[in-house]
């Protein structure tokens, strides 16, 4: 006789075992009829999940957050059954959600590949078996049947996936009409709740992300609760590619890429100027915050890597070279360069915590089909840090980092952050006791902060649990940026001791930290935030300075010079072009504030200002505009927001 407790703390008994929409329909048939899965003791399940014991349960509806996810996957799924009917020959492989939508991986022993016809025809069929409001229903299997039954069906490549399975798992099924895929669920009941998707693009992806293996074709799409939702989201889609990094990044002359150092970038000047500013503003905090700045070697030796454990773990994604019969390896990372820092001299428990930062110019050997602008490269520079410090030091220094990376997202404009504590991953070093006390002092520490966190199991460093931050930028997209990872493993690997108090001998704990991580995937990110309309404090060019004709050319190298003086980055426009021509132009190039001169302002001393959005400041003295631009510059990224919502 289960008695099922619900969110509000209503209570239902049941004579025998229930299904949760069995529940849903016993509380209001409007509820049942927009069940899709339940919650059970946290747990997401069926609609058609039997509970037999005294539980939790939380009805999941399609515009849930946890329904979206089943919508999602159960859409997958739908393209998946409509790709075989249409093309038999076809093979799927995986078909995993992702943020915002879902794709599916499919393979072809012929030369065939989808083109956006195909798309047309397939989301054509989706529609139809919609309509034919399949039930789907789930099934278990052992795993040597799972083999066999994929293997007569001529799946191989599902048939590989199961062969990874521990022998002596039972597996389970989910079957819609003539279309069975290998999945732990759950799955909405049938597919007529799958009524509101859309395919988005194609794409190549090399099955298990191993570039010796087949290329797979991917089909990506996106499923909502609503219309409105999935209208919502396509419009930011739109959104977001008039915002592209890459195309911003050309017309505004920040940086560009080329095939002879593919994911490396070319800064140019005022790309240059962003990321030396962004860096100095990092330098003075991280001063203040007590961290001595070092710089570590590019190129180390193997053993080195092979020490660590990097190696290992990272063997494909690192750069290996060959000098004089040695072997070394492009830093991948810079945590073993700051151990061996910290290994020079005798450490006592008074010299911590010790913090350590460089802007470490780091190389990954990433697959070139990973390769994003200037968000996913090979070569990528971060804000790296390294606390070493002791056990009763470990939740402080959580609290000062976590301090200063919100003061960071603060001054750049970002309110929405969320916090998200990774633990331990399948492959790991260390034993299950020292994860248990890492991952509860790291959780421990962002509670006293006051925050509010949720989990990602598994998700973890192989050496060590970490805390992730998560920016929100203008479009509602989710960016994660800052890390503190608890780290107890390492610093024994490669030797690093300190004395303490009782003159012992012990290895520091150590605290690998970054705010802004990349600084190429945080610029990229925030352009595409601004859209390109940089705050005045990160602004190239802060101030552009025209003549009404070119008899104003002197003042205009006045003003300029002047502007110059109180700290200010201006220049002049002194092309033989009409004035609205010429605004209009800067207006493109988002400089945040134009100048006009003519002969009223040569008489007077002044100068005319306006604003790159569009409002007229008026006949201005240059103390008066620097005030005004120094208010702009103190207020950092914080306008950006408004920047958005009245010019973008």
């Amino acid at each position: 006789m289960p008695v099922i407790t619900l969110p509000d703390g209503a209570q239902k008994n049941f004579d025998q075992a229930v299904s949760v929409l069995e529940i849903a329909q016993s509380i209001s048939p409007s509820l049942a009829k927009n069940t899709i899965a339940g919650l059970v003791n946290n747990v997401l399940v069926d609609a058609s999940f039997k509970i037999n014991t005294d539980s939790t349960l939380s009805i999941v509806r399609a515009q849930d957050e946890k329904g979206l996810e089943v919508l999602r996957h159960s859409t997958a799924h739908l393209l998946a059954q409509a790709v075989k009917q249409l093309y038999p020959s076809a093979q799927v492989t995986i078909g995993p959600v992702i943020e915002d939508g879902f794709f599916y991986d499919f393979a072809f022993k012929d030369s065939f590949s989808f083109g956006p016809e195909d798309l047309i025809k397939i989301e054509k069929k989706m529609g139809e078996l919609v309509k034919q409001q399949i039930p789907v229903v789930r099934s278990e299997l052992s795993r040597d049947q799972a083999i066999k039954f994929f293997e007569d069906l001529g799946e191989s490549y599902k048939a590989e996936i199961i062969r990874d399975i521990p022998e002596g798992e039972t597996l389970s099924l989910y079957t819609q009409g003539d279309f069975t895929d290998l999945c732990r669920g759950p799955h909405v009941p049938n597919t007529g709740f799958l009524k509101t998707f859309k395919l988005l693009k194609l794409a190549g992806a090399y099955w298990r992300g191993d570039s010796k293996n087949q290329m797979l074709q991917r089909i990506y799409g996106t499923a909502w609760g609503s219309i409105s939702d999935q209208e919502a989201y396509l419009k930011r889609l739109e959104e977001a590619a008039k915002r592209d990094h890459r195309i911003i990044g050309k017309q505004l002359g920040l940086f560009h890429l080329q095939e002879e150092a593919p994911g490396m970038v070319f800064w140019h000047d005022h790309g240059w100027h962003i990321f030396r500013t962004m860096e100095a503003d990092i330098r003075t905090r991280q001063q203040k915050s007590g961290y001595q700045e070092i710089r570590t070697p590019q190129v180390l030796d193997f053993s080195l890597w092979k020490a660590s454990g990097h190696a290992d773990k990272f063997i494909e994604q690192m750069f290996v070279t060959e000098s004089e019969k040695r072997n070394y390896a492009l830093k991948p990372m810079s945590c073993p360069c700051h151990i061996q820092v910290f290994n020079q001299g005798i450490k006592s428990y008074r010299d911590l915590p010790l913090r350590l930062a460089e802007f470490g110019c780091c190389h990954r050997n990433e697959p070139s089909g990973a390769l994003h602008g200037i968000m996913r490269v090979r070569g990528f520079t971060q804000d790296d840090g390294h606390i070493f410090c002791t056990k009763e030091q470990i939740k402080s220094e959580v609290e000062k980092f976590m301090k200063l990376a919100f003061e960071v997202y603060d001054f750049y404009g970002f309110k929405n952050i969320e916090i998200k504590l990774a633990t331990r991953p399948e492959k790991r070093l260390g034993e299950d006791s020292t994860w248990d006390y890492t991952e509860s002092a790291l959780a421990e520490a962002i509670k006293s902060c006051g925050y509010e966190f949720d989990y990602l199991p598994g998700e973890g460093a192989f050496y060590g649990p970490k805390v992730e931050l998560h920016l929100k930028d203008s479009l509602g997209r989710k960016w994660q940026c800052g890390t503190i990872q608890l780290d107890p493993l390492l610093p024994e690997r490669l030797g690093a001791e300190y004395i303490d108090e009782h003159g012992q001998k012990k290895v520091p704990f150590m605290l690998h930290r970054a705010v802004l991580g990349s600084f190429e995937r945080f610029i990229g990110m925030y352009i595409e935030h601004c859209a390109g309309w940089f705050p005045a404090w990160l602004a190239p060019v802060q101030v552009i300075i025209m003549g009404v004709t070119s008899k104003h050319d002197e003042y205009c190298k006045k003003v300029k010079e002047e502007l110059e003086t109180l700290g200010f980055r201006a220049k002049f426009d002194l092309r033989n072009e009409k004035v609205g021509y010429k605004i209009r132009e800067h207006i493109l190039g988002r400089i945040p504030y134009i100048i006009v001169v003519g002969d009223q302002e040569v008489s007077d001393g002044s100068i005319s200002v306006r604003t790159r959005e569009g409002e007229d400041l008026g006949s201005l003295s240059i103390l008066k505009f620097s005030q005004i631009l120094n208010s702009a510059i103190a207020k950092g990224g914080r306008l950006v927001e408004r920047i958005n919502q009245e010019k973008v």
